[in-house]
């Protein structure tokens, strides 16, 4: 049998989330594999919030990608539902907080790019483009048998390997799932009227239909609609989409054309009931799968990679063991109180905006009226969605580790 290449962490899944965390530990100095193979060309995009791209510029990742990305600066929620107790409309600024932007959106295949990029240049990180086979966790190591041969032994395993993670089964991690009567669907458009780095969220009967600047004339959707409507709408021909999206956007950005090829997928929320255990630590859709609305699931993401990776360069530079108990103890109390949290508030608007319970639309509206009327309540929300007022990893305010 080959001898296993000794790494003290092993990064599984070469998405956004892994390769920030790859990135991370192997720029702090800590000899890092990254297992998974360079993800296909991927045309969906993500609103990264201040804080991600505040980590993306610590890493020295956001020079390369920035000129793809559109600044969100105004954020702007509109009730559609026709109902009889309709939420005022709410615009939120992201200079009365004090930033330039909320965060920026691009296509993840730019982002993509420029963190392999990135990658590539650090000699403390060797990249396996293949994918774990079988994951064996051990007292003092975890081995990982990979699909094109050979194996990797390391002292932890960050496990970014999405929401069918065999690292979480190997652990023996159960997770909570809760499904919803909804799918959704993304686009990438071109319009003819200017964004003006607003992007729109309007609240429907069946969910957010959100429109997201992209640079110049674009945008990106996420159409959350009933199933039985989201396969009406995915059979639709180019010229009958785009005049269905430019109805459903009220016109706000002029002609609609809607560019080839989209997603789809039902939603769903699930949570790990661990984080962290037997030297593996779940970060991403591994750990939380959290439903397309207020652009919380990669950035969620994103602070898990940061929070694992200063953990483990904290226990390094104090002589001790990377994938100790005590380091994945904490990992696991400091990540589950933020997306318990984030998890709770999507999952509350989705339901109120579903719900006929006129109650409840009453408590949505006066929520909203609420936030646009009171200043310092609009302030403190705008900040929270931001960046959680709780503990923060380091590159998320911006700092090296």
């Amino acid at each position: 049998m080959a001898q296993a290449l000794t790494v003290e962490v092993a990064v599984i899944g070469g998405g956004p989330a892994g390769l920030t965390a790859a990135i991370a530990l192997a720029s702090a100095g800590i000899e890092t594999a990254l297992i998974g193979p360079e993800p296909s060309d991927d045309r969906r995009t993500t609103a990264l919030l201040a804080s991600s791209v505040a980590a993306l510029e610590a890493l020295g990742v956001w020079p390369d990608c920035a000129g793809q990305a559109a600044p969100l600066r105004t954020l702007r929620i509109a009730d559609d539902t026709g109902r009889l107790i309709r939420a005022p409309e709410v615009q939120f600024e992201a200079g009365e907080i004090g930033l330039n932007a909320f965060g920026h959106n691009i296509e993840n295949r730019h982002l993509l790019a420029a963190l392999i990029r990135h990658a590539g240049a650090i000699g403390a990180l060797t990249r396996l483009d293949t994918s774990a086979d079988r994951i064996e966790p051990g007292a003092h190591d975890v081995r990982i048998d990979l699909a094109s041969g050979g194996a990797v032994s390391a002292r932890l395993i960050v496990a970014a390997d999405g929401r069918n993670s065999i690292c979480r089964t190997a652990a023996g991690i159960d997770t909570d799932r809760r499904t919803y009567p909804q799918t959704a669907l993304t686009f990438n458009l071109r319009h003819t009227r200017p964004h003006n780095d607003t992007s729109t969220e309007f609240h429907t009967e069946e969910g957010p239909f959100t429109l997201v600047p992209l640079p110049g004339l674009r945008s990106s959707l996420v159409w959350v609609a009933a199933p039985r409507h989201a396969e009406r709408i995915a059979k639709l021909g180019p010229d009958a989409l785009s005049a269905e999206i430019e109805r459903r956007s009220h016109s706000i950005l002029g002609r609609i054309e809607a560019e080839p090829g989209h997603g789809r997928f039902p939603l769903a929320s699930e949570t790990a009931r661990c984080f962290a255990r037997d030297r593996i630590a779940l970060v991403g859709e591994a750990a939380h799968l959290i439903p397309p609305i207020g652009a919380q699931g990669l950035n969620l993401g994103l602070r898990d990679a940061a929070c694992v990776a200063e953990l483990a360069v904290e226990a390094r530079r104090r002589g001790g063991d990377v994938g100790a108990h005590d380091v994945l103890e904490r990992y696991d109390a400091l990540r589950r109180r933020d997306v318990t949290n984030r998890a709770f508030a999507v999952d509350l608007l989705n339901r109120t905006l579903l719900s006929d319970f006129l109650p409840a639309q009453s408590a949505r509206g006066l929520g909203l009226y609420l936030v646009g009327r009171v200043g310092p309540l609009r302030r403190a929300a705008m900040r929270e969605g931001v960046a959680p007022a709780a503990w923060q990893p380091r590159l998320m305010r911006g700092e090296v580790l």
